[in-house]
């Protein structure tokens, strides 16, 4: 494919943007090529500014479940557009996107809107801490929660060693206060509660970790958090960015059956467009101000747009068998992949939850980020360029999922089996 009208696009964004982007993973540093710009995106596709289409599979990491540019959805943005785009003040559709919310998630009571996943889950940990009364995180190794200064820890080789920083500007002085644990391991989990006894605010977790690929939590592991919290008196945050509506109506919550003390949402609820939220007990979250001492705030917060468009985005997603269809796509979409590797005689563990799919370049399934081959992401970026030169959008890393959408047609599904098995051939 052309990508000349891309490649100078990012030339001249370097000079004003750092490394071109506004956010790292769309530099395609990990894939090893420059990324696409896009001009505009219809249904499963977008377009890139040499008039390229793909396929997409990133759907703007996940909030995209309709489609892009749904014709309900862009048409109650355009119609709140016309009376205002940000007022700084309450609208009757703030309340009804939170009734909604507290609707699909029976453990959120009360809900807060933001304007980002970061912001939700930077809150709900500073509430967690205002609530309990206790400074310490424990957070998994490999999920992600934002870019938050306590969040981008990754924690020492003892149980009880400190936290330290993994991005430069990070205060050690604070990053210790944030404990890290191997993800689907409860042992790990209960020996770094039982090391700190009486100090740890929250247990924070994605239920299904987005940000090494896809990986389910076994079998009793949502379980014994849950427990374990309940024991302690330890906060659980269900970090559902990513998951919530997206693999069932009510998240991974409703698929496992485990609730969260708070829970995190992020785009989808708003139709793609910036929002976030994050909600829970009512006890817990009357500790917000102006209820309670704990300070959160933003001026774009219920930003009518994105109340708009998420009240549409929901009223579509609550119509009968809309996860069956996603999830029979998905189940066609992911088998077609794994024989096509197998044609190819690719080792590959293809992993899926719902709508959120991966592929790693490796026979053995993986369980936490230690599973990772380190052969791994190296293969993964020579499929996806190949990927990308038959029309097939995926995310540019291998700790990234893939996401279904409704639009994708069978057409779709069956070009993507067909480019994934030369890329296959091409390994």
């Amino acid at each position: 494919m052309n990508h000349q009208q891309s490649s100078a696009l990012f030339t001249k964004a370097k000079q004003v943007i750092p490394g071109g982007v506004n956010s790292p993973v769309r530099a395609f540093k990990s894939v090893g090529c420059d990324p696409i710009f896009i001009a505009r995106a219809a249904g499963s596709k977008i377009f890139d500014a040499d008039g390229n289409s793909y396929i997409d599979y990133v759907g703007s990491w996940g909030p995209m479940i309709l489609g892009h540019c749904h014709p309900k959805v862009v048409e109650a943005i355009q119609q709140t557009a016309a009376t205002g785009a940000s007022f700084g003040a309450p609208t009757a559709r703030e309340t009804q996107l939170a009734e909604m919310v507290c609707e699909a998630y029976p453990n959120i009571e009360m809900v807060r809107m933001v304007s980002s996943g970061t912001e939700a889950t930077m809150s709900a940990i500073r509430l967690a801490r205002g609530y309990t009364g206790r400074d310490k995180i424990l957070k998994f190794d490999g999920c992600y929660h934002g870019h938050a200064d306590s969040l981008l820890v990754k924690a020492g080789s003892g149980l009880a060693t400190f936290g330290v920083p993994t991005s430069p500007g990070v205060p050690a002085d604070f990053a210790k206060h944030t404990l890290t644990a191997t993800y689907n391991d409860l042992d790990d989990a209960k020996a770094m509660v039982a090391a700190n006894p009486g100090e740890i605010a929250c247990v924070i977790l994605e239920p299904i970790a987005g940000n090494m690929g896809c990986v389910a939590p076994r079998a009793g592991f949502l379980e014994g958090l849950r427990q374990l919290c309940d024991a302690e008196g330890i906060v659980l945050v269900i970090d559902e960015v990513m998951t919530g509506f997206r693999v069932a109506y009510g998240g991974a919550q409703e698929r496992f059956g485990v609730r969260g003390d708070l829970v995190c949402l992020g785009k989808i609820i708003g139709g793609g467009l910036p929002v976030g939220a994050f909600g829970g007990k009512r006890e817990i979250m009357e500790c917000l101000s102006p209820e309670g001492g704990v300070y959160q705030a933003g001026t774009l917060s219920g930003n009518p747009l994105a109340m708009s468009a998420g009240i549409a985005t929901l009223e579509l997603l609550k119509q009968d068998g809309f996860y069956d269809l996603i999830e029979e796509k998905s189940a066609y979409l992911c088998k077609g992949l794994q024989e096509a590797a197998a044609a190819a005689k690719v080792p590959t563990s293809l992993q899926r939850v719902g709508g959120m799919f991966c592929t790693y370049f490796q026979a053995e399934e993986v369980f936490n980020f230690e599973d990772v081959k380190p052969e791994t992401p190296a293969t993964f970026s020579r499929f996806f360029r190949t990927m990308l030169d038959e029309g097939i959008n995926l995310a540019p890393s291998q700790y990234e999922a893939g996401f279904m959408s409704a639009a994708h047609s069978q057409e779709d599904l069956d070009r993507t089996i067909d480019a994934a098995s030369k890329a296959f051939k091409n390994l």
